[in-house]
């Protein structure tokens, strides 16, 4: 980011410095270079400085920080990996970014309850390698080996959601710091319950805007007996996702099932040196016994077979299988480096499953009709869907036209019954588009924040500009 690109924060109050000072110590950092860092996201959001880093370690930290932003009105913003791509994270309005990245214990692994209780600190990918001995995983997975805390936050999905849900399925309960200083628990560990509101799942989704995430008891699941990976080239976008309808439609409890258009493939090879055909390419997973497993290959064989799909390409050793989801997994700095030098926009809607392939065959008309490249790729098995544009951070026009391409792709979704937003979360993006999609229900959600966070100190301008 240039220094143009930058909005320029306030300072600290000078109390609140030396607060900060005497109770952190060199855990409390003003240098340009760490506020820079934590002021930036993956995507095109112009960049936001805090006044201070703050490296919490434990629930007590957290505490303190709340306590201190709410006695001298200073906003905070927790940060996590910094993997988010609506802007999420990026202290808007300066204040405290309170880094969660050292609260990453793991505090009990329930095998037999088949569940976990983790800090928010805790990534993806380390919560797995801890797990693995035990026969269970934490299936979860969108792409980045994002915090858990931050998953949570922006109610995260991934590859595996198609069979194994969303963050919204997968916590159970949370910690929460409130905006007056108290942690709260939101649920106990028991899988369902009907005692009084629902207050684990108003802080998932909620970008951090009504609380601190301090601690996560997450649902697991067992590894399963056979895993088995797949790419299957298609004619069409519509054929591609037609498959992946049907297959569901005949009950076929596919694991993964992503799509890329031709763009993202050859984008894809380049990166990662493969050599897939560059073609619409469906990424497909496999799990369960021999058996199930042989049983839903055949069937989507057949599918495919019947929707232009070529044959398959097949990936069960678990080294084949990490390359080629690593591909995947990397698509969007692939789709970016279209352009040396390119800035990513990247952008998710979510529709019905039966109006996918109209949504995705109707967005590659206009990107086709666009000067800027852009890739499609995406979750098709629940409906969810990216665009990712290569901008040149020296061509205004681009950043215009892909805002318009943007608009456009939304508004489709919104008139087939979708949503803006499947995964990425509403932050400084997409706000004008809740409004589109809810209507009045924003303002029940404004009076949700002003109720829960009255000084407005948590991730202020995130999701709704407070009316």
């Amino acid at each position: 980011m240039s220094a143009l690109d930058v909005i320029s924060a306030r300072d600290l109050p000078a109390q609140a410095r030396v607060a900060l000072d005497e109770h952190f110590g060199d855990r409390v950092s003003y240098s340009e270079a760490i506020r820079s860092q934590h002021g930036q996201s993956e995507a095109h959001h112009a960049a936001a400085l805090p006044d201070a880093v703050v490296f919490a370690e434990n629930s007590e930290d957290v505490v303190f920080v709340v306590r201190l932003c709410s006695a001298h009105d200073v906003k905070l913003t927790a940060y996590g990996a910094g993997t988010s791509m609506e802007g999420n994270a990026i202290p808007l309005y300066g204040g405290i970014s309170l880094d969660m990245s050292r609260m990453n214990r793991i505090l009990a692994v329930n095998a037999e309850d088949f569940d976990v209780v983790a800090e928010p600190g805790v990534t993806r990918n380390a919560l797995n390698n801890h797990l693995r001995d035990q026969g269970l995983f934490f299936p979860v997975d969108p792409g980045a080996d994002a915090t858990i805390g931050g998953m949570a936050s922006t109610r995260a999905s991934g590859t595996n959601a198609v069979r194994y849900g969303t963050m919204r399925e997968a916590v159970l309960g949370l910690r929460v710091v409130t905006a007056d200083g108290r942690e709260i628990r939101t649920a106990r560990r028991a899988r369902k319950s009907a005692a009084g509101y629902d207050l684990t799942h108003l802080f998932v989704g909620a970008e951090g805007t009504l609380g601190i995430i301090t601690e996560v008891t997450l649902r697991l699941h067992p590894i399963p007996e056979v895993i088995s990976s797949a790419i299957c080239s298609f004619e069409t976008l519509e054929g591609a996702a037609a498959t992946v309808i049907q297959a569901i439609q005949c009950g076929i409890p596919l694991a993964r099932a992503e799509i890329l258009d031709d763009v993202a493939m050859g984008a894809v090879n380049r990166w990662a040196k493969l050599d897939y055909p560059e073609k619409t390419t469906l990424f497909f997973e496999f799990h369960g016994s021999q058996t199930a497993v042989a049983e839903q290959v055949a069937t989507v064989k057949e599918l495919a077979g019947g929707n232009g799909g070529g044959g398959f390409q097949w990936s069960n050793l678990p080294e084949e299988r990490a390359r080629l989801w690593k591909a995947r997994h990397e698509a969007y700095y692939a789709a970016v480096n279209l352009r040396p030098g390119a800035v990513g926009w990247s952008t998710d809607v979510c529709v019905p499953i039966s109006r996918l392939p109209e949504c995705i065959a109707d967005t590659k008309r206009d990107l086709e009709a666009a000067s800027i490249p852009a890739a499609i790729l995406g979750h098709v098995g629940d409906g969810n869907f990216h665009v990712i544009f290569s901008l040149d951070p020296a061509a205004p026009h681009e950043m215009a036209e892909a805002g318009d391409i943007n608009a456009r792709l939304i508004a489709r979704a919104l008139a087939m019954d979708g949503t803006c937003t499947g995964e990425h979360g509403v932050g400084l993006g997409k706000q004008d588009a809740l409004v589109d999609e809810l209507g009045d229900s924003v303002d029940v959600m404004r009076q949700i924040k002003r109720t829960l966070d009255p000084r407005g100190i948590f991730n202020p301008g995130k999701i709704f500009v407070a009316g």
